[in-house]
């Protein structure tokens, strides 16, 4: 009995440490980098991006882009990131030689995925747009493409401008299918909140009112007038592969086109990224 009490205690204080380390990893692996570990995430690249900081009503935000100076002569690209998610979401893209060659691109961190970010989320749409015109303020509409994944979809869809193009991966913009996963309870219980890092908070309050800002939109995408490309896996068990079929009834064939990718999840912003790269590349050229 002495004896399975002790390997029982044993057991326990193994599975305690493997918490901990796990948990030390998750946060670890979720938070923003700092300005010096984003700028080190393209050591190995060619290209060198400028990282700044913008103002926009009191909020301030990160921007990198591949250039010093915009060249008016090509397309620009403008990723807008989902929740959770960074500007580094699309290192893979900012970091491509054929595409530095092809365009200018900027990437920037949505208000509450900043490094040590003051502000929560505002979880409105309508705020998370204005922010987007603050980065596309001085780009020529003609030669810009918004590249929205996930919860950066709907922002990207809500710009009424027109834009050469809008490319959507996975984007969240229909309401009736977004799910509600168990694990948002963590942070909706006091008891546990403690336990969800800051960022993953920022994650769980857009979450928590998706809903309701979709229900004030979505039936209004129509409205957007740019040309859009939307890409998205039917295995995608966060974002449904029934918000791109919603988004293809809502719109005319000559205006949107749905790339559905076979067996493939909600990760497809990485995993997918050589093909991502050409319909994005079809779309600068």
């Amino acid at each position: 009995m002495k004896r399975l009490k002790k390997i029982l205690k044993i057991v326990s204080a193994i599975i305690v440490v493997l918490f901990l380390v796990l948990y030390f990893l998750f946060v670890n692996f979720s938070s923003p980098k700092s300005n010096e570990e984003v700028i080190e995430e393209f050591a190995e690249s060619f290209h060198k991006p400028l990282l700044t900081t913008n103002t926009y009503k009191g909020f301030e935000y990160r921007v990198v882009s591949m250039q010093k100076e915009i060249d008016t002569s090509k397309t620009t690209l403008v990723f807008v990131h989902g929740a959770p998610g960074s500007l580094l979401d699309f290192k893979k893209y900012l970091a491509d030689s054929l595409l530095n060659t092809k365009a200018n691109m900027i990437s920037y961190d949505r208000i509450g995925y900043n490094y040590k970010d003051k502000n929560t989320v505002q979880k409105l749409i309508s705020f998370e747009v204005e922010i987007l015109h603050d980065v596309l303020k001085n780009l020529k509409k003609t030669k810009t493409i918004i590249v929205g994944y996930s919860y950066g979809g709907p922002i990207a869809l809500a710009v009424k401008e027109k834009y050469k193009s809008i490319v959507l991966i996975a984007p969240a913009v229909y309401s009736k299918v977004e799910p509600m996963p168990f694990m948002l309870n963590f942070y909706k219980w006091k008891a546990t909140r403690w336990l969800v890092p800051a960022i993953w908070q920022s994650a769980s309050e857009e979450k928590r009112t998706h809903k309701s800002e979709l229900r004030k939109i979505e039936n209004n995408w129509t409205t957007n007038p740019s040309q859009i490309i939307c890409i998205q896996g039917n295995d995608d068990g966060i974002v449904p592969y029934e918000n791109s079929l919603f988004l293809q009834q809502q719109f005319p064939a000559k205006q949107f086109k749905l790339i559905t990718i076979p067996e493939t999840g909600h990760a497809l912003v990485w995993t997918q990224f050589e093909l991502i790269k050409e319909e994005i590349l079809k779309q600068v050229n």
